[in-house]
């Protein structure tokens, strides 16, 4: 399946293993629009781009936010989903 991809495209198990975090964290990130996500196939399977991923590794190795709005934005809608469960 793989081989059907773009050579800039990860997956969830891929992109959870550079990341260092568990596969359902990175889908969560994904609705949460923390992280860009793009749907593929009948099953609209995530798929992720390499640039996407080092640019946010390349930004949070420089301590930068990763939304315009500051990682408080994050947090917020971190809490946000966390108390709609």
């Amino acid at each position: 399946m793989k081989d059907n991809l773009p050579n800039n495209m990860l997956t969830v198990r891929e992109v959870s293993q550079i990341l260092h975090v568990h596969s359902n964290t990175l889908r969560r990130w994904s609705d949460l629009g923390i992280i860009k996500a793009y749907r593929i196939g009948p099953r609209g399977d995530r798929r992720f781009k390499q640039e996407d991923i080092g640019l946010l590794l390349l930004e949070e190795s420089k301590g930068f936010p990763t939304k315009a709005n500051g990682s408080m934005e994050i947090d917020k809608r971190i809490d946000e989903y966390v108390m709609s469960r």
